[in-house]
């Protein structure tokens, strides 16, 4: 098959992947899972699926002191509270909205690349942000169920969160393993899930068959499965085409809220989300010429 199409199909995939994470989060919660119960059974199992597939693949890396410093920081700082942001936002407002505010991440990125790495803005990136925000100003402004201000304020807090993992995150594990920075993220995430869970309501083993499902959906489909099959991806057709494909992500979650629980958007919610992922797809092309756009190593784990 063509290498283009071939890609396109695995990054495709992945995105649908992590499209339907927020539904498996809404089917654990109504099983009696907590958000924090939820998140460190994902990031503990996700973490032993890693190293079992170092182990398999033989391939032991080897961290420096600094490196793992690094990865302690993304994941159990920064991945853990833009976890905690989205999956908690997930509780107060709709999947499908919390996906799509999710997807103005790309204009954080622009943003803090050009406060940090002093990267210019150029007209287009420009012209793709203004779109962006008029596009969430339709999704908003209109009324989406009961939209819960606290969800949408969550929504934007996991944006900025994983803005800042993905601006971080290339500087320290440029050039470490996908594979390895996977793991060993998702099991500083874990530690960092386990601390609060001791802290609050301590670790349920004793979850319904409802709750155990849908995790299992979220480590095997949304985890493991979606940043495998984007890593193939990105070798077939590079950082920038992945980028843009991701997008349909929250198309995703869209499609199966309607189709899972009756949940409908406006002909005018529907438009501006459509504009909001225009803007995000336009972004990341335009910061892709002349270099590849930030995409963090680690994925969208």
């Amino acid at each position: 098959m063509n290498p283009f199409y071939l890609g396109s199909f695995f990054v495709v995939l992945s995105a649908a992947g992590f499209g339907v994470m927020s539904i498996f989060a809404s089917y654990a919660y109504q099983g009696g899972a907590s958000v924090t119960n939820v998140l460190f059974w994902r990031f503990l199992l996700a973490a032993l699926l890693f190293f079992l597939l170092l182990g398999w693949k033989r391939e032991a890396p080897r961290l420096n002191r600094r490196q793992l410093l690094a990865l302690f920081g993304l994941g159990s700082v920064l991945y853990t509270l833009q976890s905690l942001c989205f999956f908690t936002a997930v509780k107060y407002i709709s999947p499908s909205l919390a996906a799509l505010i999710l997807y103005t991440f790309p204009i954080f990125v622009a943003i803090l690349a050009c406060v940090i790495d002093k990267e210019a803005l150029s007209r287009q990136t420009v012209g793709a942000i203004l779109l962006s925000v008029c596009g969430l100003a339709l999704v908003l402004g209109t009324t989406f169920g009961e939209v819960h201000p606290l969800g949408v304020l969550l929504g934007f807090g996991a944006a900025l969160f994983y803005s800042v993992y993905i601006i971080l995150g290339n500087r320290v594990v440029k050039h470490l393993p996908p594979l390895a920075t996977s793991a060993f993220v998702s099991l500083f995430a874990a530690g960092s899930f386990l601390c609060i869970s001791l802290v609050g309501e301590g670790i349920r083993y004793d979850l319904g068959g409802q709750a155990w499902l849908a995790i299992s959906g979220i480590v095997l489909c949304s985890t493991v499965l979606a940043i495998g099959c984007f890593f193939r991806g990105l070798q077939l057709i590079g950082s920038t085409r992945a980028s843009v494909l991701s997008t349909i992500e929250p198309v995703v979650t869209c499609i199966c809220s309607a189709l899972l629980f009756a949940e409908r958007l406006t002909g005018m919610q529907m438009l501006g989300g459509l504009i909001v992922l225009a803007g995000a797809a336009l972004i990341v092309a335009s910061r892709g010429k002349g270099e590849e756009p930030a995409v963090s190593q680690a994925g969208e784990l």
